[in-house]
């Protein structure tokens, strides 16, 4: 069964019109990356599926309808969000951060600060410090955990490895895989092309609005078209 459906996504800033009927899938455990030059609609996905852009078309998660709700509303049935650019609570420190994520009234969650710790250990080794005075990269390490700490079944992520050092970078990538191997659903928004085809089970490319590939990365890698048109620089 598919975790979210999206299908004939239209959405709009104003009069701009930037989604174009994009149909788009990810499975139940299943990482897909969503790749594309920036400023073609990549971000304003994953803002429609959060309710934060008017938008129309059909979107849901596993059989439920979300167009028409609330980003908190969205959340609380399972969809975790990092955005664009980290998203912290600066004069808090790590360990309250976390404990900020925390779905509450829910039973057992798949994840606890420990999990947290052992797979980013510098944050542990931060717990009482301010996340104001991380460095980028801790601040990245601490958004993808605080989302985590909401148990989400899906988690969608733009641009996690945006201006990160390699070493951060291949944690990010292993913190993904973490991921997969709890049945937790990704959808990545991302520019590196490597850690894409690396870590994904499908890729789709986007130009323009709208859906331009979709398919294996070994799919991709062996379309040579594709990438020279809708992804090199």
């Amino acid at each position: 069964m598919d975790m979210l459906t999206i299908k004939q996504l239209q959405a709009w800033y104003g009069k701009s019109h930037v989604l174009h009927g994009v149909d788009l899938r990810v499975g139940e455990g299943e990482i897909v990356s969503l790749l594309g030059r920036n400023g073609v609609g990549r971000s304003t996905l994953v803002k429609a599926v959060m309710g934060q852009v008017h938008a129309s078309g059909d979107i849901r998660l596993r059989a439920t309808p979300l167009l028409g709700l609330k980003a908190f509303q969205i959340a609380h049935l399972g969809v975790g969000y990092v955005p664009e650019g980290r998203d912290i609570f600066p004069t808090l420190t790590v360990e309250q951060n976390l404990l900020l994520g925390e779905k509450r009234g829910k039973a057992a969650s798949r994840w606890s600060l420990q999990d947290m710790f052992r797979m980013f250990p510098r944050l542990e080794e931060r717990r009482a410090v301010a996340a104001g005075v991380l460095s980028g990269g801790e601040q990245q390490m601490l958004t993808l955990c605080r989302t985590l700490m909401g148990d989400p079944d899906l988690i969608m992520i733009d641009e996690p490895t945006e201006g990160l050092a390699p070493k951060i970078v291949a944690l990010v990538a292993d913190y993904l895989k973490a991921l997969k191997d709890k049945g937790v659903a990704v959808l990545l928004v991302e520019q590196k092309l490597a850690i894409a085809m690396d870590i994904s089970q499908r890729v789709y490319v986007m130009g323009h609005g709208a859906i331009v590939f979709e398919g294996t990365p070994a799919q991709l890698r062996a379309d040579a078209g594709v990438r020279k048109e809708w992804l090199e620089v």
